[in-house]
């Protein structure tokens, strides 16, 4: 099972959204900054290298928000953790998306979402969790 984490990135009560470029895996999908946790990697560290990457930001790591497995068709499955980012350092910048967006949380529902993000959107959306 791959492990990934993800962030909440919070500001303003917008949430930071991310699109795929058309070369990645489920192109054009949107998702929330992260990545696979490496071998031997904490998830709080592997969520840092992954903003450090995808967004030239040193985030300060808040809560883990929610922790979910799902199943794609086909049989691959992953254990997904996304974490609260309320705070960080340096100016956010994209260094790998299609499109990165500032959205509020019904402007979530729009966006083509990932399949396994879907559920976490939908509860975002509802106001349910942070």
């Amino acid at each position: 099972m791959k492990r990934v984490v993800a962030a909440l990135i919070v500001k303003d009560d917008l949430i930071l959204a991310c699109q795929r470029t058309r070369h990645q895996p489920m192109p054009l999908k949107w998702e929330f900054p992260g990545g696979k946790i490496e071998e031997g990697e904490q998830p709080r560290d592997a969520m840092r290298r992954e903003l450090e990457e995808e967004l030239g930001i040193v985030a300060e790591i808040g809560v883990e928000v929610v922790r979910l497995v799902h199943q794609y068709p086909g049989g691959g499955s992953v254990e997904l953790r996304f974490f609260e980012v309320r705070n960080y350092q340096g100016e956010i910048e994209n260094r790998i998306f299609r499109e990165i967006r500032w959205v509020t949380r019904r402007e979530l529902l729009g966006l083509d979402f990932l399949e396994a993000d879907l559920s976490l959107v939908n509860s975002l959306a509802a106001g349910k969790i942070l």
